[in-house]
């Protein structure tokens, strides 16, 4: 009884670490994905040093909305590009599409990005949307104040970020790829919001996608499907995928 309760306090301080899936999964070499972050810098920082500091490291996208440290973990993951000599690969998220396309036209796109967590993201920044969304005068200054905010190079940085990532027989994705076409053929879209085929249909091509977007309960693998985003803005569990080639090996920080 008391060795149980240890580990399950250890499992609570520390993540869990769960058996490795063997498959025929084959990456150039060991890649590390981590799901959705949504703003909990807190998350992202207890499970870093639990990852193998010799792999490769590819976020999969929304790293912003619904969680309070949006800012911090955009420079932090900027910071960590830039200063990796390419062994970290941030990809474009949905979240991240609805921030830069507030600040591109702020007007038409305000609204739905403040419905699905932007209003945090601002918060992180130090602003808020002002008391009346459709004046429009107020909506350009706080895009402009946004910009001023996170400064040009952040920007261009999140703009450039890839739709997917490729090594070996293993595609990257936010959200999804359709499955009856190839990688280099792939929908913006799609990749971005899903596709109604993914992941029940397994390619035939015998490609594996390793994604976000899609909260499940626990990461899973299924029809060489990786589905990492295990909702840590709620759930505080924060997912990484341990990828070497015949093996998947999950993290999480609960």
């Amino acid at each position: 009884m008391i060795t149980n309760w240890i580990r399950r306090w250890f499992d609570r301080r520390a993540g869990r670490t769960m058996n490795a899936v063997s498959c025929d999964i084959a990456p150039a070499e060991k890649v590390t994905a981590v799901g959705d972050i949504h703003g909990r810098l807190d998350l992202l920082q207890a499970l870093l040093p639990r990852l193998d500091d010799q792999s490769l490291l590819v976020f999969v996208g929304d790293y912003i909305d619904r969680g309070p440290y949006s800012a911090q973990v955009l420079r932090h993951l900027f910071h960590l590009c830039e200063t990796s000599g390419g062994r970290v690969q941030c990809l474009l998220g949905n979240h991240e599409e609805f921030l830069l396309q507030f600040l591109d036209a702020p007007e038409r796109n305000a609204r739905l990005w403040f419905q699905n967590g932007g209003v945090h993201t601002l918060a992180s920044f130090g602003l808020k949307p002002p008391g009346e969304i459709d004046n429009s005068q107020q909506i350009r200054k706080l895009a402009d104040d946004l910009r001023l905010k996170m400064g040009e190079s952040l920007i261009n940085w999140l703009a450039d970020r890839p739709l997917t990532w490729t090594t070996g027989n293993v595609t990257f994705v936010h959200a999804a790829l359709d499955p009856r076409l190839p990688i280099e053929a792939q929908d913006r879209q799609i990749c971005l919001w899903g596709h109604p085929m993914f992941p029940r249909l397994a390619r035939s091509d015998g490609q594996w996608v390793v994604h976000g977007h899609t909260i499940v309960a626990l990461p899973r693998v299924r029809n060489r499907v990786v589905s990492l985003d295990t909702g840590a803005f709620a759930s505080g569990r924060l997912t990484a995928a341990e990828i070497n080639a015949g093996s998947v090996r999950f993290t999480s920080t609960v």
